[in-house]
């Protein structure tokens, strides 16, 4: 994650991938920002964007690598479905990401998940509950996509 705005833009500039989280004023709500050169790219940043609001992941080993194909939909859909599908290992399954891989496909989107345990992530903040519609945004911009989402905790 790179520091404040001025870096992001240069940063992007330079061809780099990447998310942050922004403060807002209600509590149970985080906003995240996400770029990358590709579509591709910049879902799994905001993916990894969203578990890094709730957990430290850098020293977890994954313990299995799971494929999730995702259907061929609006960028927004496609934003908000891969997600939920974060949000939904979490809660049913005790799953999160470590590390996300995505690739297009003709069918949509093929995305290889490499998860760990709940219990083997350190906890760091608010676990997401679900993926706000308002303000969503997604798409292509001068540097390559970028995405904004607010996240329920």
């Amino acid at each position: 994650m790179v520091g404040d705005v001025d870096d992001d833009r240069q940063a992007r500039r330079q061809g780099e991938s990447g998310h942050r989280t922004v403060p807002q004023p209600h509590t149970a709500d985080i906003r995240i920002d996400a770029w990358g050169t590709s579509r591709e790219r910049c879902l799994v940043e905001a993916a990894l964007g969203i578990v890094e609001c709730f957990a430290d992941v850098t020293a977890v080993r994954p313990t299995a690598v799971e494929r999730v194909q995702l259907d061929e939909a609006a960028d927004d859909d496609l934003l908000s479905a891969l997600l939920d599908e974060v949000v939904h290992r979490l809660e049913v399954r005790g799953q999160v990401p470590v590390d996300l891989e995505a690739e297009a496909t003709d069918d949509g989107l093929d995305v290889r998940l490499a998860v760990a345990g709940l219990t083997d992530v350190e906890i760091v903040g608010a676990v997401p509950r679900g993926v706000a519609w308002h303000d969503l945004h997604f798409g292509p911009d001068p540097y390559g996509w970028s995405c904004a989402v607010t996240v329920d905790v």
